[in-house]
């Protein structure tokens, strides 16, 4: 378990960010220097960076280095965070973060660079912490020799510290809690059989990936008690916006009997968004489905609908779990 409790994605010293490049895992592992916003904004558009956390993370960073570079301009560096918060909009993280870097600036004449820094430190150091309180908290929610299913990444690649549903898994089955662990295969960017079966592995958990498709007859089969996802932004309802797919897992698990814990930290939350219908849902190139299937350039004619997230009624959840505990249905994250 060491070897992935103290690993981490995101690395800052001494004024230098580095993210490990998670388009490349798990073939290889590549760390990608950040010594701008765009830099920063390419890193969080292209997926070098991911997850709603680490993505929050790596905005606070960024508005530091956004601060050393127009330490006398104010004017440019709030455009530059302007910026940074519409490199991805659903995530509700990043611009939670990205308010913080901005109550943050102490108003002098020039920009407080340090101060800014301790701020960003202390944003990762918090969902580190955050990290550790979700894991207690959502494996107490589960009965000894149970199987679980995930979906996407929520590990130390997604997050600061060991995770926010992979937490979950990590400790359940350390508890002697979890006996079964699928992971989803995450179509079409692979996040599950590339990245959470990387963070498996690190882990030492034992694991089996499976394809979307065979998601319903895993339930069926009885193997399955829990399935546990993170996510991007949840509405004041409890509607749950997070990887697409996770809507359909849903549907399957309330069919089955299979519950649904939903695991994420409270900068998560959107209690100014009264439920999912208004939740803003990034669509992304359609030839990404093709390239991930090994076809630089489909036939003329071939179309698709790419969309990242989709949403999860609170109906549908069981528990949502943050650092703050578990909350139970029926939700009210509006205060």
């Amino acid at each position: 378990m060491d070897k992935l409790e103290n690993f981490c994605a995101i690395r800052y010293a001494s004024g230098v960010l580095e993210l490990l490049d998670q388009r490349l895992l798990p073939a290889r592992e590549q760390w990608i220097s950040i010594d701008s916003v765009d830099s920063a904004i390419a890193a969080i558009s292209d997926l070098v960076v991911r997850g709603a956390p680490a993505i929050g993370i790596t905005a606070a960073y960024a508005a530091v280095i956004a601060a050393r570079t127009h330490a006398e301009d104010r004017a440019a560096w709030q455009r530059e965070l302007n910026r940074l918060v519409r490199a991805r909009p659903t995530a509700v993280n990043l611009s939670w973060a990205i308010e913080r870097m901005r109550r943050a600036d102490t108003g002098g004449e020039r920009l407080d660079a340090e101060a800014l820094e301790r701020e960003a430190v202390a944003i990762h150091a918090e969902d580190i912490a955050a990290n550790q309180a979700m894991a207690e908290f959502g494996a107490g929610q589960i009965e000894p020799g149970c199987g679980v299913l995930t979906h996407c990444n929520t590990g130390a690649l997604a997050t600061g510290g060991v995770g926010t549903a992979f937490g979950v898994i990590a400790a359940g089955y350390r508890l002697g809690r979890i006996e079964r662990v699928y992971a989803g295969e995450t179509r079409p960017w692979l996040q599950g059989s590339r990245l959470t079966a990387w963070e498996l592995a690190r882990a030492g958990i034992p694991f089996k990936v499976l394809i979307e498709g065979a998601a319903a007859s895993l339930m069926a089969s009885g193997e399955i008690d829990w399935v546990i996802t993170g996510a991007d932004r949840i509405a004041a309802n409890g509607d749950v916006a997070n990887k697409i797919g996770t809507y359909s897992l849903a549907v399957l698990a309330r069919h089955h009997g299979v519950r649904m814990m939903v695991v994420a930290p409270a900068s998560t939350l959107d209690p100014a968004m009264p439920s999912g219908d208004n939740i803003a849902i990034e669509q992304r190139d359609g030839e990404e489905i093709w390239r991930a299937a090994g076809i630089d350039r489909p036939p003329a004619g071939f179309a698709a609908w790419n969309p990242v997230f989709d949403i999860t009624p609170g109906e549908l959840v069981d528990c949502i779990v943050t650092e703050q505990g578990v909350h139970q249905p029926p939700f009210d994250f509006s205060a």
